[in-house]
């Protein structure tokens, strides 16, 4: 795994909203679309439905990178995601709710299949904060 980042760059993992992720496509084309997440160091969680195409690009190739947004201090990660179907941490689920007022990210939507969380342990840092 790669350096831990500095105290501020966790501060605003933890506190950011929105994220971007980049997931391939089978073509090896990159798809990239906004998340809601919560960061338990060193590991991204991502809210989704079994049926998004960033579920299934996973699937087909776990390599991923997710970046905060503001590029004036940069923080990019990369790491291999798994999908997870069942056994939800429950403190997980609770911190999404906390952070996104009440939403329950087990709560299915319509069209969109089955919950489910993608785990993100970060492999390495590309950027932690700081433009290069």
């Amino acid at each position: 795994m790669g350096a831990e980042p500095p105290p501020d760059v966790v501060h605003r993992i933890v506190h950011e909203r929105i994220a971007w992720i980049c997931t391939l496509r089978r073509d090896g084309s990159p798809h990239v679309t906004p998340i809601w997440f919560v960061f338990r160091d060193p590991t991204w969680w991502i809210g989704s439905s079994e049926r998004n195409v960033k579920v299934r690009n996973v699937e087909a190739d776990a390599r991923v990178s997710i970046a905060l947004e503001g590029g004036l201090h940069p923080v990019v990660a990369e790491g291999k995601a798994a999908v997870r179907r069942s056994d939800f941490p429950a403190d997980v689920v609770a911190e999404f709710a906390s952070k996104y007022d009440g939403w329950d990210v087990l709560e299915e939507w319509a069209g969109f299949g089955a919950r489910v969380l993608l785990e993100v342990p970060t492999s390495r840092w590309l950027l932690a904060g700081t433009a290069q």
